[in-house]
């Protein structure tokens, strides 16, 4: 029995050592493979929330095949939205100005949702599994949608051309097809500014290569969207104008389909930041703080105000942010008194104090907002490409050589402007402006959105002149439209595209690069929010002209019949509200002061090195 015992006991000890020593081993490991920079930096982790290995996860591997996948899920959205205004009219029998509104509102209800996605990706869901849902949910819209069309709203059978108008509808078709757009509203709003920020995500911002590919992707992104609905905008509005309705809606239907295959295809190589929970407590804490001590005296010295020691911040899975001296009154917040001195150890009251990090990441929301809010006057501009300039084009000569151009395909234009144009600013325009500026980036983000806010509305002078043009062309005798070709819309299509480049592709990169990390898709979303808002005051602005404008029995700016209105007025309504809206964004820009990250939580080994002065409470 002794030696029974004896070589238990010594077999437990043996693997006692054993599984020490594999436990070292495997320390050891991730030790040299982050001495060798074999994992990422970033605090990425990979799809078993191991920290991401650079050679198995992210880069552009992962880069590639979400671009495709948003290449593919464009295409399916514009297959729908690009020919929505004429859909409405020839189909669902709206007038011009009703059909104008119905798109700016379901087009302002797709970017709303996206404030919705961007919210269950940074608290709850993660980047990763809110792609999938609101991408399924987008496929469950065009299925509906398109067999909605088929079935029921395509009666007779080739209706919906300039040709041969649908029969009317009953209530419950018209709620069907309803469901089926805000369907598709929701997906693709859910989906866009997370597939955005998931994208970026698969570059190490740390490492100097992959921070300068993050930088590039954003550029690809844009790319990506505008060749997806390059096609849409030409051989599927081609076919819809002519009355294929079901064929374009079916095609979208397998695009987005095949969209979500390949985003699936990707889920082992993808990399994962954990989300970081609700940010409303931690914002409505920042600011009750703030009031219970408004009476308290703020440190002259932000190295005074209370935060966590080491690389590790009070908002799980982020860096920190650093002190800055904006909005001071917040600062109260993170200001140590007596009564906060007498918590005890780990039980400090985040609705009494909180630290530097919590205050400034409701700093940076707030600091963003003008900038914000200066876009949409310019999203007002880019929502017309999509309503009244196909409203125009549809009553100009669409015959170019005998061959019939579909006003929506116009927007072909603006595509192809935006392709050549991100080329030409990466490749030209960036190194140009480099020496001047000094920036080795050419331009900074708020000078490109800037420089997008006045192209923006010389394309709206543009427009405004080529209706004055389409009108002097006008046939009284005739009741058709106007002879001038379609072709002169170009101009204003190409300036809509250069302005996307300086203000969408500079807003997807500063409101990312300005958010906290825990907000990252936050920051996406306020680009699309900017879109959704622009779409209802484009509809509240062409509501309250056309209530204007037709007092007296006139027939208003933008009357169902185009020869007999004014729009030029609307178009140059637009360019003096532009050019008010840009000296408020330069006021807005000028008071602007960029956000300072520390460094990003690299392993536990890394907590007890200090990223900066620091303030705790004594009993801590």
């Amino acid at each position: 029995m002794k030696s029974l015992e004896s070589s238990k006991v010594v077999s437990s000890s043996d693997f006692e050592v054993d599984r020490t020593g594999t436990e070292v081993a495997e320390n050891a490991g991730k030790m040299a493979l982050k001495s060798d920079g074999h994992v990422t930096k970033d605090g990425s982790v990979d799809l078993r929330g191991r920290t991401a290995i650079r050679e198995l996860t992210g880069g552009w591997a992962s880069g590639i095949l979400l671009l495709l996948n948003q290449g593919l899920v464009m295409l399916a959205f514009f297959g729908v939205g690009v020919n929505l205004v004429l859909f409405l009219t020839r189909v669902m029998q709206q007038g011009n100005a009703a059909a104008a509104n119905s798109v700016s509102k379901w087009t302002g209800t797709v970017y709303i949702f996206s404030l919705v996605g961007a919210f269950l990706s940074d608290s709850y869901w993660g980047r990763y599994k809110t792609c999938a849902i609101f991408q399924a949910i987008f496929v469950v819209g065009l299925l509906l949608l398109s067999l909605c069309s088929s079935l029921f709203l395509i009666r007779p059978s080739g209706c919906g051309s300039e040709a041969l108008m649908c029969r009317p509808h009953t209530s419950w078709e018209n709620g069907l097809f309803y469901l089926s757009i805000y369907l598709i509203a929701l997906g693709n709003g859910g989906y866009q500014p997370t597939i955005a920020t998931f994208g970026a995500d698969q570059f190490d911002e740390e490492d100097p290569k992959e921070s300068h590919s993050k930088l590039s992707f954003f550029s690809y992104f844009y790319f990506a969207l505008n060749l997806g609905s390059l096609f849409s905008n030409t051989i599927l509005a081609y076919f819809e104008n002519s009355g294929s309705w079901s064929l374009g809606f079916w095609t979208s239907t397998g695009s987005a389909t095949l969209a979500l295959l390949l985003f699936l295809a990707g889920t082992f190589r993808y990399r994962h930041f954990k989300p970081s929970g609700n940010p409303l407590p931690r914002i409505l804490q920042v600011f009750t703080a703030a009031a219970r001590k408004w009476h308290v005296d703020v440190p002259t010295s932000g190295e005074k105000l209370y935060e966590l020691a080491g690389n590790e911040s009070a908002i799980s899975g982020s860096r920190k942010i650093l002190h800055s001296d904006d909005f001071r009154f917040l600062d109260k917040a993170a200001t140590v008194t007596p009564s906060d001195l007498m918590q005890e150890t780990g039980n400090t009251d985040p609705w009494r104090l909180c630290t530097v990090t919590q205050v400034e990441e409701v700093k940076c929301v707030i600091k963003m907002l003008p900038i914000w809010l200066c876009t949409i006057l310019y999203s007002v501009v880019f929502t017309q490409m999509a309503s009244l300039f196909v409203e125009q084009g549809a009553a100009m000569n669409t015959k170019i050589a005998g061959f019939h151009i579909p006003a929506a395909s116009m927007s072909a234009f603006d595509i192809l402007s935006v392709l050549v144009f991100i080329f030409v600013y990466r490749k030209a325009l960036t190194p140009l402006a480099a020496r001047f500026t000094g920036n080795p980036r050419g331009l900074t983000e708020l000078q490109r959105m800037g420089t997008g806010l006045v192209i923006g509305m010389l394309a709206m002078v543009a427009a405004g002149v080529v209706e004055l043009a389409r009108l002097s062309k006008v046939d009284s005798a005739s009741a058709e439209g106007s002879s001038l070709s379609i072709m002169w819309q170009i101009p204003q299509y190409s300036l809509i595209g250069a302005s996307e480049v300086f203000m969408y592709v500079g807003q997807l990169e500063f409101f990312n690069g300005q958010a906290p990390d825990a907000l990252k898709s936050f920051g996406s979303a306020l680009c699309m929010a900017s879109i959704s808002f622009g779409n209802y005051v484009s509809s509240w602005l062409v509501s309250i002209v056309m209530w204007i404008t037709t007092m007296k029995n006139s027939p208003g700016w933008i009357p169902g019949n185009l020869n007999h209105g004014h729009m030029d007025r609307f178009y140059f309504l637009l360019a003096g509200l532009s050019v008010v809206d840009f000296v408020v964004y330069l006021l807005c820009a000028k008071w602007y002061n960029y956000m300072s990250f520390g460094s990003h939580i690299i392993g536990e080994e890394d907590q007890d090195q200090e990223s900066g002065p620091i303030r705790l409470p004594e009993s801590v």
